[in-house]
């Protein structure tokens, strides 16, 4: 049976839209809306879709950088959407890291490496300095970053070698989840891999559990276990790798695929054809009711624009929200 870490259940994130000197609300816009997932312990769940879709939100509610409008976060069981802020900051935040985007925004310049490294455990813990300073070394030496790199400072790193820090300093407290907002995708092609491939090392030597934003479905493929495809604030399919890719369900996720590879009339062998997706995904303000993705898709009948599809198990890992999808 798999070991669950996290789950989300319906986390709802609407943020309120004011106008006027009385800041009267006049909508919502509608983040997030009834996202479902779990992250299983060792395990990656990625969570993939277009600007907009939700990613960058969830992700931000299990950080607690976002205070969710309804749903429960649990965290080996328990609620923590219930939990005092003591609790949490103590049994919780140290426990769940993250690692940005942007290697060159994510570190103070003026910080030399070994502080920034450092300050989780000045933060967090009652070591002395040099316990501190013998952690660094050791969390840098697993990124594969020399020693007399502590001393320097971020502007005397390429990309590739602060994003190793950044995840050095992510590791600093022992967190069961660390949380990577497109970890690569600021990267040069040539070391994407090299990232991708420390990260899985570590994941495995430490049994980490990732949730991954990404768009590209070439990284996602290569290190998720389980992926979410998100459209405009919900998850539209959900299940197994492999399986997801192998044989993707919803009219978003073949489209996703199609767009990520070069298909080519005469390959006959292509199970999934050319899709080109028309328009622009909905505000998020005023989504389309009915299935949220059928102002876009080539399948679109009466039914999508009234009814929301319900959600249809293929398998035992496998899910998908669409009314055609057989």
């Amino acid at each position: 049976m798999a070991d669950t870490l996290l789950e989300g259940r319906d986390l709802v994130k609407h943020y309120p839209v004011t106008k006027g000197l009385l800041q009267r609300t006049i909508g919502w816009v509608r983040a997030i809306d009834g996202v479902s997932f779990t992250v299983e312990r060792g395990k990656t769940l990625s969570l993939v879709g277009e600007s907009g879709a939700g990613k960058t939100t969830t992700a931000k509610a299990v950080l607690l950088q976002e205070k969710l409008t309804s749903g429960s976060i649990f965290f080996e069981g328990q609620d923590i959407t219930k939990w005092p802020q003591s609790k949490l900051k103590t049994d919780y935040r140290p426990r769940v890291q993250a690692v940005q985007q942007n290697p060159w925004s994510s570190m103070n310049p003026r910080m030399r490496v070994r502080d920034i490294v450092a300050e989780p455990l000045v933060v967090n813990t009652k070591q002395t300095k040099q316990q501190n300073r013998n952690r660094v070394l050791e969390l840098l030496d697993q990124v594969g970053i020399a020693a007399e790199g502590a001393d320097r400072y971020p502007h005397e790193f390429s990309g590739g070698q602060r994003q190793r820090i950044a995840v050095a300093r992510a590791l600093a407290l022992n967190p069961s989840l660390v949380v990577l907002d497109e970890p690569v995708s600021a990267l040069d092609v040539s070391i994407r891999a090299q990232i991708m491939n420390l990260l899985k090392d570590l994941q495995a030597k430490y049994n980490l559990s990732y949730m991954v934003i990404a768009h590209n479905l070439a990284t996602v493929r290569y290190m998720s276990h389980t992926v979410a495809i998100m459209y405009l604030g919900q998850i539209v399919e959900y299940g197994d790798t492999e399986e997801l890719f192998n044989n993707p369900l919803h009219p978003y996720t073949k489209a996703l695929i199609s767009a990520s590879m070069l298909v080519l009339p005469e390959d006959e062998d292509r199970q999934i054809k050319q899709i080109i997706l028309t328009g622009e995904m909905p505000s998020p303000l005023n989504p389309p009711l009915g299935c949220r993705f059928h102002t876009r898709c080539s399948e679109a009948q009466d039914i999508c624009s009234q009814d929301i599809p319900e959600k249809h198990a293929v398998g035992q890992q496998h899910w998908v929200k669409c009314h055609h999808f057989d």
